[in-house]
């Protein structure tokens, strides 16, 4: 899949792009977990997410926070990593002016980038969250959450707390109109050390209810 090379607010990013060829195809971006501790775009949960979506016809990009490979700038806490979110899905918008959907998809701390993202743009109609910190992270912007999608998380994850993000889930699912679902794979751990199988099932099992209830 072809390198790309984008213009950030702090320099430029780093990233992988499938371009679909269908005419008006769906976007989505894959957000990768923290960069301070070892968090790339080439997580291979990040990369399930991005088969997830190529193999449904999306274009869609996975990239580098600043900081991170051959991204430029440096860790910002988070309030960086959103405007390089930002900043790729601008860029994203420019070669993909007619797409007929947006959605993003995100791990752990990507999680937090993207479902931050979904609020700053109203455009964005679907979301995937694997493994949300919503223990150890401040997910209260989600006030109202602006559209449908699935939190996934193992039950033995000792670095995000599962019961966070299932009342997570259940405070968002209460809002009409917006569905938010809590999947959870057993066993697994943060990383999905031995469960990875289940977790991509999951994603898919997600999207494809979503994306044939929408055609």
């Amino acid at each position: 899949m072809p390198e790309v090379i984008f213009n950030g607010t702090e320099g430029r990013l780093e990233g992988r792009y499938h371009h679909s060829k269908q005419a008006n195809a769906p976007i989505a971006l894959a957000l990768h977990p923290h960069p301070l501790h070892g968090g790339t775009m080439n997580n291979r949960v990040v990369f399930s997410l991005f088969h997830a979506f190529q193999k449904r016809g999306f274009s869609v990009l996975r990239f580098n926070f600043r900081g991170v490979g051959r991204s430029q700038g440096r860790f910002d806490n988070g309030l960086g990593e959103l405007n390089d979110a930002a900043s790729a899905l601008d860029w994203m918008q420019t070669i993909n002016p007619n797409a007929s959907a947006c959605w993003i998809g995100g791990y752990s701390f990507g999680a937090w980038i993207g479902m931050q993202l979904m609020m700053r743009r109203p455009e964005i109609g679907g979301f995937l969250a694997v493994a949300p910190p919503a223990g150890n992270l401040d997910f209260s912007f989600l006030a109202p959450c602006p559209a449908s999608g699935v939190l996934i998380h193992g039950t033995k994850d000792d670095v995000a707390q599962a019961s966070a993000a299932q009342k997570l889930a259940q405070k968002l699912t209460n809002q009409k109109s917006v569905h938010v679902e809590y999947r959870e794979v057993p066993d697994a751990d943060h990383l999905f050390t031995n469960h990875m199988p289940q977790m991509v099932e999951a994603i898919n099992e997600y999207l494809d209810k979503r994306l044939t209830s929408e055609d």
